[in-house]
């Protein structure tokens, strides 16, 4: 992997609460950040392309994703997505040729003290450069098939579908 382009989309893994009612403004891409305070030994891109919480993304923002996609010269593509619909989009993204796709999110803010979006990232940073060409979605710790999961609401975890 020559250089990673990531992009960010919103979601959870982006939001700052404000008070206890749960208002919430989705912040500046944590991503970016986080990968240099970890020192990578790999070039990055962070592309911010929305700030939305995912059940709002719709089929428009999904053209936008693949055709940024599409027309890059990369090859290894992170995005980071709100995990309602994260899976509704990694299956719109399927069939794009010689590009290795990862989607992750976090079921907590990556803001938060106990947040699995340090731990999603990297399993998406380790996935993106072993896994094939393709879409694959990466939560729970697992590498999943877009057409093989699903989110559990209820366990608040993905699972296979």
């Amino acid at each position: 992997m020559k250089q990673l382009k990531i992009i960010t989309t919103g979601g959870t893994i982006d939001k700052m609460y404000f008070d206890d009612l749960s208002e919430y403004q989705i912040g500046k891409p944590v991503i970016g950040e986080l990968l240099q305070s970890f020192h990578v030994g790999f070039d990055f891109e962070v592309v911010p392309l929305l700030k939305k919480d995912s059940i709002y993304i719709n089929d428009d923002d999904r053209d936008l994703i693949r055709k940024v996609i599409e027309k890059s010269d990369e090859t290894h593509f992170l995005i980071t997505h709100g995990t309602d619909t994260m899976v509704d989009t990694a299956k719109y993204l399927q069939g794009i040729e010689g590009k290795t796709i990862v989607m992750t999110g976090a079921l907590t803010p990556a803001r938060f003290n106990s947040t699995d979006a340090i731990f999603n990232i990297g399993c998406a940073v380790s996935a993106v450069q072993t896994q094939p060409p393709g879409i694959w979605v990466i939560m729970s710790g697992l590498v999943w098939d877009p057409m093989k999961v699903r989110k559990n609401r209820k366990a608040n975890r993905f699972e296979e579908a």
